[in-house]
């Protein structure tokens, strides 16, 4: 096999990023279908991929010979029944985050993959971005001493969509805003949580407290980390304002941050005295390289047989982590892991 074939499932905005991706920017792997249960949504991806081949069962998909491995990027409570039948199919699986529901379901789609001897990659794009790869490399030159906490937020600007609003659909926030917050504070520390405490409140969809009274649109969750470090996560959805996603690394010599609000250089001074710079608009644009360099990973695994670099473990203790954030919320304690 000289090019991995992939197949998107689920044609929302992050899936369309990386079956757009395998039009061409990724030199290795090429997209060949795309499968949707809904049929105009399917049919005009594949449109809008160049591509002919659409479907709208994902069984239909993996019964394809054609096709190598599959992208999921479907809503999360599918991820895990759709993960283990591709395993068994013999197709490698790149998988948008959350992982899945719950931990069981992550140890689930480890163990098919593992079995049947196929890669599993979880969508952790940050760890691909080039200001994080280098802040990475500066943490383990000690460049700013030992790393003392990791601090990592993401704000978001647009309404949740109604079944976001469902905790026991959606995992909240902490799942669809704050998973790559969790995984970039695992990493820069190089450790596994012990404890969180997280609190949360719904501040700006205050029409939904009724119907959805768990519902929180903000939040903030600290943790105690097994080697002694400690993270914080700020995590907002709505806040219209822009895209708000920086990471603050404090050590015992120094301080590395990443990121900041502004999407472009530009700086407008009027007549009025008025200073003017746009924020950054969306993910979409600031991870744009990120995504394009986390696929040809995903095919560089496959193609020369290697580990992937954010396998099945990473994407388990988001969700792990996520479950004890919701449950500390709740009961308003701290929760070990």
């Amino acid at each position: 096999m000289e090019k991995v074939n992939v197949c998107l499932i689920g044609s929302g905005r992050a899936g369309m990023i990386h079956a757009c991706n395998f039009t061409g920017s990724v030199p290795r792997g090429a997209i060949v279908a795309v499968c949707d249960p809904v049929e105009q949504t399917a049919k005009a991806a594949a449109q809008e991929l160049g591509i002919e081949k659409w479907y709208q069962d994902y069984h239909e998909v993996l019964r394809d010979t054609e096709i190598h491995a599959v992208i999921i990027a479907c809503p999360t409570k599918y991820h895990k029944e759709i993960a283990v039948a591709a395993a068994e199919a013999q197709k490698h699986i790149f998988c948008e985050k959350p992982m899945a529901m719950n931990v069981a379901e992550c140890d689930e789609m480890i163990r098919a993959a593992e079995k049947h001897g196929v890669k599993l990659q979880i969508g952790f794009m940050r760890r691909f971005d080039d200001s994080f790869r280098t802040a990475k490399k500066m943490v383990e030159n000690g460049e700013i001493g030992d790393v003392v906490l990791v601090k990592s937020q993401t704000r978001g600007p647009s309404k949740p969509r109604e079944w976001m609003f469902d905790i026991q659909k959606s995992n909240g926030p902490l799942a669809e805003v704050n998973s790559h917050d969790i995984d970039t504070v695992r990493w820069f520390t190089g450790s596994d949580v012990k404890r969180v405490f997280a609190i949360g409140g719904n501040f700006r969809n205050k029409e939904v407290k009724e119907r959805y009274p768990d519902f929180y649109d903000n939040v903030i969750m600290n943790m105690e980390f097994n080697n002694g470090m400690q993270g914080c996560i700020d995590g907002a959805m709505y806040v219209q304002y822009g895209y708000d996603a920086r990471v603050e690394i404090l050590g015992t010599e120094g301080v590395i941050c990443i990121g900041d609000m502004h999407e472009k250089k530009l700086l407008t001074c009027t007549k009025n005295h008025d200073l003017k710079r746009p924020t950054m608009h969306s993910w979409t644009y600031l991870f744009k390289d990120a995504y394009i360099a986390e696929d040809s990973s995903f095919v560089n695994a496959i193609l020369d047989n290697t580990e992937v670099q954010v396998g099945g473990l990473d994407g388990k203790m988001a969700v792990a982590i996520v479950k004890a954030g919701n449950e500390s919320i709740v009961e308003r304690k701290f929760v070990d892991l």
